[in-house]
């Protein structure tokens, strides 16, 4: 059921027409909307019909009329009044209840999409702007919501009441009314363009400062290591002036915006009064002093909430531009198609890549090329060579993450092209070199997304691990927070952790990307033991700078510029005295 809302979400959602978008959002929870609209039009009664009240008693008193009608007139007034309460609190149950449903909507929606979204998406856009779509632009449409649906809905029942009275009472006073409205429209069509515009750039200098916000939280350890603190504070100053600049353009429109609409709307006002008064005076219009009341108070209760709807320009254009920016992510075409493909329930770990290449957007050349493997269940093939031979990309086009640009992978036996990959990943397993955690606590981190899972089974793969040792020793055991990132635990804690999160799991595949490279030799000791034995029976793909940590590989293939040059055991190519051989020989001499 979650999931249709998501995938609706993102239907309705068009980048060039957020204002449709909204409606249909708003439009999903058709009972809720129609018992809101109805609660605001009974409430607002009184806002339109007080000023007939106030005109029969001011007439009452000009003609000398008795108090009891005055009293009558009271009571009328009275119960529109206390009716007010109560049906404001339904249309503001009913009403916000969809504001922040469609803001959970959209929040949801975003974060489904960004599941959806390819790897190459998320290496291309910065996650602190992915951050300020899923937080800033959501709560933008929230406020907008709030702030605009009251003051439009109120003018358009005060327009729709104050015509209706004036038809009954002075119907020749009309044509006065079909000047504000055209006005106001003019205004808003002439402001809003600019609106749009330089809300557009305020949103991009956000976003951009945002990113270099969240690089320099990031590099906060490489800074202070190397004495950059003020060349990171300058880079983050440049973006945040940026912001100031575009932000303070957008305050003089939006105070252009305020001004003209309140100077025009209020002149439009008092010319009613002053026409009314004239009329009455001069006796054009049979008109009495309380009509005089009445239609200078409608006109400006018109004029009042056509002021308020100019002088939300700004909001609306900020809320509309925030649409845009989530319709960016939500429309988004860049995705891991896996809708449709076949689901697998078993895997056996054979791997066959036949003429693969792949190629990345914007290079000039393959990150591998030609490829041709054969990897046997249950068999261990480690990968190496020098940077940018294409080591990363074969485990990323295993994992899925990439797709061929030409030739096939076929996992037992069939192309994984026509697989959906993530019933494909609940059989694989990942151990990179910096190992992943979210805050909680070392029981959530390595249970991450298996449901009653028990502990024995958990504490089998803390022991297998070389964890259970160090998480017994903490003050409050598998229950200890990590940390964000993991900041609390040393890297070889956070690394057989990984391998913990791996274990549980029973994959048939086995992916690991550098898993021992960043740690000391005591550290690097006992997450070797413990990945010889998540390793045992599983196919493995490992990818390692250290030759020391693949002697045991059944094969090593040697890659270089993105094709493979050497195939073999650790003492079959040392043998062949080839590149393997050159490499070992370098790295022997540094590492005696």
């Amino acid at each position: 059921m979650a999931q249709k809302a998501f995938t609706n979400t993102i239907r309705v959602v068009e980048g060039p027409r957020p204002a449709r978008s909204i409606l249909r959002l708003l439009a999903r929870r058709p009972g809720r909307m129609t018992v809101a609209i109805l609660a605001f039009a009974a409430k607002e009664i009184p806002v339109w019909f007080l000023p007939v009240v106030t005109a029969e008693i001011i007439d009452i008193v000009a003609s000398g009329g008795d108090v009891t009608t005055v009293l009558v007139w009271f009571s009328v007034a009275l119960v529109l009044l206390l009716q007010n309460y109560p049906n404001h609190i339904v249309y503001t149950r009913n009403f916000m209840t969809v504001v922040r449903d469609t803001g959970a909507d959209l929040r949801n929606a975003l974060a489904e999409r960004l599941q959806a979204l390819s790897i190459g998406y998320h290496t291309r856009v910065s996650a602190a702007i992915v951050q300020t779509k899923v937080v800033r632009d959501v709560e933008n449409v929230e406020l907008m919501l709030q702030q605009l649906t009251h003051p439009l809905l109120s003018s358009t029942m005060v327009l729709t009441g104050a015509i209706t009275m004036t038809a009954i009472a002075v119907p020749q006073f009309l044509p006065v009314y079909a000047l504000a409205v055209p006005i106001a429209l003019g205004l808003r069509w002439a402001l809003s363009r600019r609106s749009r515009t330089r809300n557009e750039v305020f949103r991009r200098e956000v976003e951009g400062f945002a990113a270099r916000v969240g690089e320099m939280a990031s590099l906060i350890p490489v800074t202070r290591a190397h004495g950059l603190e003020q060349t990171a504070v300058s880079r983050v100053a440049d973006g945040a002036d940026g912001v100031r600049r575009a932000g303070l353009h957008l305050d003089m429109l939006n105070g252009h915006v305020a001004s003209i609409s309140w100077v025009t709307m209020q002149i439009l006002g008092f010319g009613t009064l002053v026409l009314a008064a004239i009329f009455a005076l001069t006796g054009v219009l049979p008109i009495t002093p309380g009509e005089v009341v009445l239609l200078s108070t409608y006109f400006a209760l018109l004029t009042q909430g056509l002021t308020q709807l100019l002088m939300l320009i700004p909001v609306g254009a900020r809320g509309m531009e925030s649409m845009r920016s989530i319709a960016e992510v939500l429309q988004e075409p860049d995705l891991e198609q896996n809708a449709g493909k076949r689901d697998v329930d078993a895997v056996e770990g054979h791997i066959d890549l036949r003429h693969v290449s792949q190629r990345y957007d914007g290079a000039d050349r393959d990150a591998v090329h030609d490829i041709n493997l054969d990897i046997s269940p249950g068999e261990t093939v480690a990968f190496v060579g020098s940077s940018g031979s294409g080591k990363s990309t074969m485990l990323n086009l295993v994992l899925g993450f990439v797709r061929p640009t030409s030739g096939q992978i076929l996992l037992d036996g069939d192309d994984m092209q026509q697989l959906d990959l993530r019933t494909v990943r609940r059989y694989v397993s990942v151990v990179p070199q910096e190992s992943v955690m979210f805050e909680g606590t070392i029981r959530d981190n390595i249970a991450y997304g298996l449901e009653d899972i028990n502990d024995d089974r958990l504490r089998g793969a803390l022991r297998d691990a070389n964890a259970a040792e160090f998480v017994d020793a903490l003050p409050d055991g598998w229950q200890t927070v990590v940390g964000e990132r993991g900041s609390r635990l040393s890297g070889g804690q956070r690394q057989r952790l990984a391998i913990a999160r791996a274990l549980v799991r029973d994959p048939r595949i086995l992916l690991l990307d550098e898993a021992t490279s960043a740690l000391d030799p005591e550290s690097e000791e006992l997450v070797k033991e413990a990945l010889n034995r998540l390793m045992k029976g599983r196919t493995t793909l490992v990818v390692a700078h250290r030759l020391s940590t693949i002697r045991q590989a059944d094969r090593i293939v040697v890659l270089e510029h993105g094709e493979i040059v050497e195939v073999g055991s650790h003492d079959e190519l040392l043998t062949l005295n080839g590149r393997y051989a050159h490499l070992h020989a370098t790295q022997s001499g540094f590492n005696p």
